[in-house]
């Protein structure tokens, strides 16, 4: 399932580039390679399909991911007109998709991907670095709780 994923992944995000000027894709492959599992690396690879892309759950489920996959990539994918609070808290009421945040969100706070920062760029980083807290604060609960 993971070359499907992979596969599925570089189709969708064929052609988007991201805010550095790079092939989008590679922000979802490094996040797949933070997986220590290939569930994580199935939900790492996909996650930014859903969003920003017309792949849907439903497509992913006649492709034949599993229900746990499809449940976190459900909580992991922000719904047009949700505020970012609410997006995380339905994030942190699944171990998977917390953990698969916490990789995608440490990817996105490099800030060396970005040469030339404009104040909407230090703003969006404040942002991930106060919820980078909480999710790591959430996976600690996670962990003690042997769920992940």
């Amino acid at each position: 399932m993971l070359e499907k994923a992979i596969e599925i992944a570089v189709e969708a995000h064929r052609g988007q580039i991201d805010k550095a000027g790079k092939e989008y894709i590679l922000h979802p492959m490094r996040v797949m390679l933070r997986g220590r599992n290939d569930t994580e690396m199935i939900i790492g690879i996909l996650h930014d399909v859903v969003e920003d892309t017309p792949v849907t759950l439903d497509m992913l489920r006649l492709e034949g991911f599993s229900e746990e996959v499809l449940a976190a990539l459900d909580c992991i994918t922000k719904h047009k007109g949700e505020s970012y609070g609410a997006f995380i808290d339905r994030v942190l009421a699944n171990p998977l998709a917390t953990q698969i945040k916490l990789y995608d969100m440490e990817d996105n706070l490099k800030r060396d991907r970005i040469p030339y920062p404009t104040p909407k760029d230090e703003a969006r980083f404040q942002k991930y670095e106060k919820y980078h807290k909480i999710i790591l604060e959430k996976l600690k609960e996670y962990q003690k709780a042997g769920l992940i």
